[in-house]
């Protein structure tokens, strides 16, 4: 089956310091739920206390944006739920700041792909 990479990145609302102790434990459980349950894989995930790190594989048919909304959504309406007082340090109902980082991640270097393309003109001509 072919895998699309991703390495993605966002921030609590406001770069709030509310990602530690349990609150942090729990994020990473409901991460590695979400995954399962919407047929992609967290292959690793780091939480700081204001963003998340996360490297995610999954069918090229699915959008990274709608991984994000997946991941984002059912966790701000979890944690919000399981540990009320986090909304003390946020205001407007809203765990995550709206915007993240997505970057493709390839099997390839630069190097191997720059010399692909190079090669495609030169192959072309031998058949």
């Amino acid at each position: 089956m072919p895998n699309a990479s991703y390495h993605i990145v966002w921030s609590t609302k406001y770069r709030r310091n509310i990602l530690s102790g349990a609150v942090e434990k729990r994020l990473k459980e409901l991460f590695q739920e979400i995954a399962t349950d919407f047929g992609f894989e967290v292959k690793e995930l780091e939480v700081m206390p204001d963003h998340c790190h996360l490297f995610v594989t999954c069918h090229p048919k699915y959008s990274p944006s709608d991984i994000v909304k997946q991941l984002k959504g059912i966790t701000a309406r979890k944690l919000f739920l399981e540990f009320p007082k986090i909304k003390e340090k946020l205001w407007g109902g809203h765990l995550w700041n709206p915007s993240y980082y997505i970057g493709t991640v390839g099997d390839m270097s630069k190097d191997v792909v720059l010399r692909y393309i190079q090669n495609q003109k030169t192959e072309g001509l031998r058949k």
